[in-house]
């Protein structure tokens, strides 16, 4: 006589079960009574039905989807108000007559459409003029000035930088009775086209208005479009 050994049985994996109920889409359609009896634990304690579950389950992900939509709205109303600031803005400069009202117009922009203050304009040697007499914004800067080392980096890229920046070079920037309330700043090199002549500072008492990971596209703009009217005479 002979006897005849069951097979070694095959250990299933979660994984295994799941990817065999995905093939298997109507297998509790086929076994209601089992579906029936399924418990599955609760995060509050306790036990609810599998179909409660999933009731819970696609519940909590219209919510999520709800909540991300609303963000998307949000996000989408910011960029059309940035926008439009941005438009009004390239309007002042395009209705100023002379290079003088083009930089009053630029300082009056940044503190009303804008709402930032202070704001610096650091003009480079000849790039200056004689325009700025008297404008408290305007600073001219001598090309060779030591203070501008500290920005070496920021003008060999050519893009806005923000966060925050040494005692220093914040005190260059503002003085000293200013710095003191600066917590964050923006920084936007201007250009020609070809050679850097100038820099805008903008600063903040609020330490993320100005944060490093924030988006830097609309400042890009906004240095184009100053450094556009200002060489435009």
């Amino acid at each position: 006589m002979t006897t005849s050994t069951a097979p070694d049985a095959v250990a299933l994996s979660e994984e295994d079960i799941a990817g065999w109920l995905r093939s298997h889409p109507d297998f509790f359609q086929r076994n209601s009574d089992l579906l029936a009896t399924l418990r599955v634990p609760h995060a509050t304690g306790g036990a609810v039905s599998l179909i409660e579950r999933q009731i819970e389950v696609l519940r909590e992900k219209n919510q999520n989807a709800d909540s991300r939509f609303n963000e998307l709205v949000s996000i989408a109303r910011a960029n059309e108000q940035l926008a439009d600031t941005i438009h009004r803005f390239t309007r002042r400069l395009m209705r100023a007559p002379t290079r003088r009202a083009i930089l009053t117009e630029i300082e009056q922009g940044m503190r009303e459409d804008f709402g930032v203050a202070p704001t610096v304009l650091l003009l480079f040697g000849a790039a200056a003029g004689t325009d700025n007499i008297g404008l408290r914004f305007v600073r001219q800067v001598a090309a060779d000035e030591p203070n501008l080392t500290g920005f070496d980096s920021l003008f060999a890229s050519g893009k806005p930088r923000c966060g925050q920046i040494r005692d220093s070079l914040r005190e260059f920037l503002f003085g000293a009775d200013d710095a003191a309330s600066v917590s964050s700043v923006a920084l936007v090199p201007l250009t020609d086209g070809e050679h850097t002549f100038g820099l805008l500072a903008l600063g903040s008492p609020d330490s993320q208005r100005f944060h490093p990971g924030m988006s830097t596209d609309f400042l890009a703009r906004l240095g184009e479009i100053i450094g556009d009217a200002l060489a435009r005479d």
